[in-house]
């Protein structure tokens, strides 16, 4: 007779932008500090290229929480990126809210290539959050089932 571990572990989808957040998280990993390894990373160009429906289909797929990471307001590689992604995540947040999903369930943070330590610190935070929150039932119906 085994014993299953019934442990909520959440499935974190984390979009980092190539030039700062992605760079931030590689600079964790090679200066060995840890963060939750469920924790899925998609690299994109810029952060104001997430389309808000990615955010939206992560959930549907089954995502428990989403995080956008992008560079520091003023220092984005293609200068007015971050700018257009605050505006989209804010009402990005609004939309969610109206479906019901939990605010603390996704969260937009500024990562530069050279915070690997805020990096690690952030998934920490953020992962805790949403393993508190437990699993993420508000979007069941509209995901793929997969057996």
């Amino acid at each position: 007779m085994s014993i299953e571990n019934t442990e909520f572990k959440p499935t974190i989808v984390a979009f980092c932008c190539n030039w700062c957040s992605y760079a931030g998280a590689d600079l964790s990993g090679t200066n060995r500090l840890q963060y939750p390894a469920n924790v899925k990373i998609i690299r994109i160009p810029c952060s104001g290229r997430l389309n808000p429906m990615f955010v939206l289909r992560a959930f549907q797929r089954g995502a428990d929480g989403v995080i956008l990471c992008g560079c520091h307001p003023g220092d984005c590689h293609y200068t007015t990126g971050n700018y257009y992604t605050r505006r989209r995540m804010t009402l990005l947040f609004s939309m969610l809210d109206y479906l019901g999903i939990e605010k603390e369930r996704t969260r937009v943070e500024w990562v530069s290539a050279a915070e690997g330590q805020k990096f690690a610190q952030t998934m920490e935070e953020f992962v805790a959050a949403v393993t508190k929150l437990g699993e993420n039932h508000r979007l069941e119906d509209l995901r793929c089932k997969t057996q």
